[in-house]
């Protein structure tokens, strides 16, 4: 299927609707890739008042026909009454043999259901209510439509709700929409049905608003102003506006464009080749240092006593000096962010994968603490205490004292006993940092989940204090050597803890001088708490970085990072924070109760930062493409309010960047914000409409908002809603979903035509793709980014946030 190039990158049909003989206007609705217009007609120029804004509507043919649209009556995705998938007939009929029960009858007995299990039947369990309403337009309203349904009927009405023929189904949801059953619909119906369908997309639609959009579908459609619309007038809006089904690109088919495949191989290398030589270059270090000490400890002494056991031992613990000396730089945030700001390091060095690479490095260590304590207390220790005495005299008697120790003995003493302490603490600490127990997983047992979460991850993860005060005891107290020379663990920790201890002394300080007022405080709905802060004097950051965040009424310890929604030139600093722990929900409540008792004083909020992240390499790409799942939109609220300060002061004859800056704007920047809640738009409202009103001057960033609540387009039970938010941005250039300029399209997004549309539209380009949300779509955009960039000429490069 040829796209066109300049389209928008939306899953949208874009129809023409006349205005008059002369003119027309146009606008989008969702999930399909074909474009098809409507042939204009003479009419009669509706009455408006100075009030309303013109209204554009969509025309019937001179005859009162319906207008024709290229074919499109035979179309099973548009209107669809049944999910696309899992609801063939057979899974129907077994649903049907589940709920059924036998009852008799004239014609004797036979298997009925219920008709309050129509819903379920037909797959509709959870809009049971809908599907009832679909029931009763199919028995023609009549009294006794509440009656036992019989396999045969069942067929009967499966074959109209999946009848191939357009036409068939727009007159079953016309009949469904006709309460009454008088072939007409008047204004008090329509109202009626968009009552009924609004919380089964769980959309929040007022009474007045409900009104509102009943009166907008009749002047749409009720030109004569009889009071009411019949099918044919209703049919015709159906085919205008109603989506057709979402098409899949072919890339077998190359339509022209000359494409230079690229391996899987050569493009893992290009995605991961500056992890992979960090990992290397990681890995070599430790087997180094591994064979050097395992072959510096065969030539011991000790060696005749413990064989190759020791030497095992002494490999693993020289690379447990070097990793945990080297665990602690990526946790080192101030200097990680002031290192990323050179472009030679930040183009060789993952600096993204920082919080990866500590997890990688803490999996050595446990690594390293198996082989070096397991060999020690299974192997080593055994051997000492049961050697022959004279190969124990010869050899390494000096170091005990000349008397040979037993097995405890040798556990009582100080060497060992501060090893096996450290092994206790790192067992607390590693599993709690995991993923499960730190976001409290449903998966773990109740009493588990109790003594787990963000706090019990951050106050066990700072028992490294003690794990390094016992690794320095560990390391002077040595059994087989008294050479201070030999006693290298201060020399792998110093330079690193003193950086670290340096980082914190730091962030303790500046964070104390650092106390904000607090100029506004929003609550929104699904508990989103909106901060806004006086930026202190001095504070410089750039889109996309990250503050941490500390309440002492809540805990005088905990920081916890939250992504800048301000641009860098505001003269203020704003968070939004979703409450998804403990400390959030303390956070939102405590500043809660400050607005309703009608506090003058917030509680007090210290910060920290700014940090860099991944959000702030979309400079290095000309084509950037954000995705945020839900309150993940907010690493690229920063960056979408850069761009468009930019490109004010771009369009005002300045530099197109910020103050001392050399950044540039993307040549185009594609916002895909997914969400199932209608209430998380109010976050951003305000600059989704300063985009929408930068955008008219220089189209540069487009975006898209995904609401999951809402059934997909071309789903019976969201048709309403499309049709009425097609005719009310078309009237006053707002989405009724998302109250701003920005459309809102239905149900998840479809990845891969979204992906396909980009790599036609941006061929040869390398694309930044920055994720912020759960792990399942990341992988998921992952994989997206290496297909699409083996199978097209077009790079795409995937960044993830990671705090």
């Amino acid at each position: 299927m040829e796209i066109d190039d300049e389209a928008p990158l939306s899953d949208s049909v874009t129809i023409a609707i006349s205005l008059s003989p002369s003119s027309s206007s146009s606008y989008s609705s969702s999930s399909s890739s074909c474009s098809a217009s409507v042939v204009p007609h003479p009419f009669s120029p509706l009455q408006q008042t100075a009030e309303s804004p013109p209204f554009r509507p969509l025309r019937m043919s001179e005859s009162g026909g319906m207008l024709s649209l290229g074919g499109w009556s035979h179309d099973g995705e548009r209107l669809r009454f049944v999910d696309a998938e899992g609801n063939e007939w057979g899974n129907v009929v077994n649903r049907f043999n589940q709920l059924a029960t036998v009852k008799g009858g004239r014609n004797g007995h036979q298997e009925v259901v219920k008709w309050s299990d129509f819903g379920s039947c037909i797959g509709m369990r959870e809009t049971a209510e809908f599907g009832e309403e679909v029931l009763r337009a199919m028995r023609g309203g009549r009294r006794d439509w509440k009656r036992d349904i019989t396999k045969s009927e069942l067929h009967s009405y499966w074959c109209r709700m999946t009848d191939p023929w357009l036409d068939s189904r727009i007159l079953l949801f016309f009949d469904l929409c006709d309460r009454n059953m008088d072939g007409r619909i008047d204004e008090r119906e329509m109202k009626q049905v968009i009552s009924l369908i609004s919380p089964i997309n769980k959309l929040a639609i007022k009474k007045k608003e409900a009104e509102e959009y009943a009166a907008l579908i009749m002047e749409a459609l009720d030109l004569q102003h009889r009071g009411y619309i019949q099918a044919s007038e209703f049919e015709a809006l159906c085919k205008a506006i109603l989506p057709k089904g979402s098409s899949t690109i072919s890339y077998k088919k190359n339509h022209g464009q000359q494409q230079e495949p690229i391996s899987k191989a050569e493009i893992l290398f290009r995605s991961y080749w500056r992890r992979a030589w960090i990992i290397g270059l990681w890995l070599m270090i430790c087997f180094a240092l591994f064979t050097w000490k395992f072959i510096q400890y065969s030539h011991r002494a000790a060696f005749q006593v413990m064989g190759y056991c020791l030497s095992t031992a002494k490999g693993a613990a020289e690379t447990l000096k070097f990793n945990m000396a080297l665990i602690l730089l990526p946790v080192c945030r101030n200097t990680i962010t002031w290192l990323r700001n050179n472009p030679g390091l930040n183009s060789v060095i993952p600096f993204n994968d920082n919080i990866n690479f500590h997890k990688v490095i803490a999996g050595g260590i446990v690594i390293g603490v198996i082989l070096h304590g397991g060999t020690h207390l299974a192997c080593d220790f055994p051997r000492i205490s049961g050697s022959d005495r004279s190969v124990f005299r010869q050899t390494i008697a000096a170091n005990f004292g000349y008397q040979q120790p037993s097995y405890f003995q040798i556990l009582s003493t100080t060497e060992v006993a501060s090893g096996i302490a450290m092994v206790v603490l790192m067992m607390i600490a590693f599993p709690l940092a995991t993923k499960w127990p730190r976001r409290q997983s449903p998966s773990l047992p109740r009493s588990v989940r109790k003594v787990t979460g963000y706090n019990t991850f951050w106050y066990s993860h700072h028992l490294f204090v003690p794990v390094y005060a016992l690794l320095i005891v560990h390391s002077m107290f040595l059994f087989l050597t008294d050479n201070l020379v030999e006693k290298t663990t201060w020399m792998y920790i110093a330079i690193p803890v003193l950086l670290y201890a340096g980082e914190r002394i730091i962030r303790a300080i500046r964070s104390g001088f650092s106390e904000v007022e607090i100029l506004k405080v929003s609550l929104y709905p699904g508990k989103v708490l909106s901060l806004k802060l006086q930026k202190p004097k001095g504070f410089r950051h750039k889109s996309g970085m990250y503050i941490f965040i500390q309440c002492p009424q809540i805990s005088p310890f905990e920081w916890h990072p939250f992504s800048l929604t301000c641009g860098p030139e505001d003269d203020y600093l704003s968070v939004h924070i979703k409450t998804l722990g403990d400390w959030s929900c303390q956070l939102y409540s405590l500043f809660e109760e400050a607005i309703l008792t009608g506090l003058k004083q917030y509680p007090k909020i210290y910060i920290d930062g700014p940090y860099g992240a991944s959000s702030q390499d979309h400079i290095k790409y000309d084509i950037v493409v954000m995705v945020g799942l839900g309150i993940g939109i907010t690493p690229f609220i920063s960056i979408l309010k850069d761009i468009a300060t930019r490109l004010k002061k771009s369009s005002s004859n300045h530099a197109a960047c910020g103050e001392g800056s050399l950044e540039k704007i993307p040549l185009k920047a594609y916002l895909y914000w997914v969400t199932r809640e209608q209430s998380s738009f109010n976050w951003f409202t305000d600059v989704m409409k300063e985009i929408a009103d930068t955008n008219q001057k220089q189209a540069v960033v487009e975006v898209f908002n995904f609401l999951t609540s809402v059934y997909q387009e071309g789903d019976a039970r969201s048709a309403l809603i499309t049709i009425i938010q097609s005719l009310y941005q078309a009237k006053y250039g707002i989405d009724i979903v998302s109250r701003t300029p920005v459309r809102t399209q239905f149900g998840r997004p479809n990845w891969f035509n979204i992906f396909s549309k980009l790599a036609r539209r941006h061929r040869g380009a390398r694309i930044g793709v920055f994720y912020c949300g759960p792990m399942t779509l990341a992988r998921e955009l992952e994989k997206l980014c290496t297909k699409f960039s083996t199978k097209t000429n077009t790079i795409f490069v995937f960044h993830k946030e990671n705090y």
